[in-house]
């Protein structure tokens, strides 16, 4: 690697994923400030119209509202790289799954055990909360009126907690998010069960702005995805049940794309 990359200008990063796995895109982000030889800070995440605008340089993104911000303008954002989580489920790809959650003493053994329920889900930009979800109820030619009721939350924690403590039925948990929840709050897995797998789907990306030239989005993609080369820095990644990353690009989203046409045209969203 080359010193100076960076060309000496600080980058900032933001991050619009789970607080619980802020401290692996804090980590990416230092180390990608050392390798590149310039300041480098990850900032709380904006509104997404900082990304079009090319305010931040780089973001941590859930995959739905980056295939909307590149349908909305092509340019506005690029994926650069995504998460390989660990684990013989993900097979060694960048895909993840919302693992759909229930209290221990719930009488739901299916999906479909949860019509007329009350469901939480963390935000209308998320897809392993939102989209995938209302894609379930597509392929059921379901409505959102399937539920009794939807909470929104704000974060996947918050929803896992208030299935856990009997605040709302049922919700869709990013399955990376769930296994670090459950291995850090261990009083949490003893209150919840699964029964039933949504996805898989391409895992979030980290997305380049286009504020970023493209000799500095190639060397932040080629310093990514060598990172688990090391040993000190497959630890670091392994905190947040990250394998190694991994180069992606836009058809990569493309099974989120069509999961968003298909609601979209089902004309589904929360009441």
């Amino acid at each position: 690697m080359q010193p100076g990359r960076g060309r000496g200008r600080e980058l900032l990063f933001a991050s619009h994923l789970a607080p619980c796995i802020r401290p692996t895109y804090e980590f990416i982000t230092r180390r990608l400030g050392e390798e590149l030889g310039c300041p480098t800070t990850l900032i709380p995440a904006g509104p997404l119209e900082q990304l079009a605008a090319g305010e931040v340089d780089f973001a941590f993104l859930c995959g739905l509202p980056y295939v909307r911000l590149r349908r909305e303008e092509y340019s506005a954002v690029e994926a650069v790289a995504a998460p390989v989580v660990r684990g013989a489920r993900y097979g060694g790809r960048p895909i993840y799954f919302s693992d759909v959650v229930v209290s221990r003493a719930s009488p739901a053994a299916t999906f479909e055990d949860l019509r007329g329920c009350s469901w939480a889900y963390n935000e209308p930009d998320s897809h392993s909360g939102y989209l995938v979800t209302l894609f379930r109820l597509c392929q059921m030619g379901e409505t959102t009126g399937f539920f009794g009721s939807w909470v929104m939350t704000g974060f996947h924690q918050e929803s896992l907690r208030r299935v856990a403590y009997g605040q709302v039925d049922a919700s869709a948990i990013d399955s990376q998010v769930l296994s670090v929840e459950l291995r850090d709050h261990p009083e949490l897995a003893e209150r919840v069960r699964v029964i039933d797998t949504l996805g898989p789907s391409t895992i979030q990306p980290l997305v380049a702005t286009r504020a970023v030239p493209d000799s500095l989005r190639r060397d932040v993609a080629e310093i990514v995805t060598g990172l688990a080369l090391a040993e000190a820095d497959r630890a670091r990644l392994a905190q947040g049940l990250v394998e190694r990353l991994v180069s992606v690009d836009d058809a990569c989203y493309d099974d989120i794309r069509g999961m968003l046409e298909a609601v979209e045209s089902a004309g589904l969203r929360v009441p």
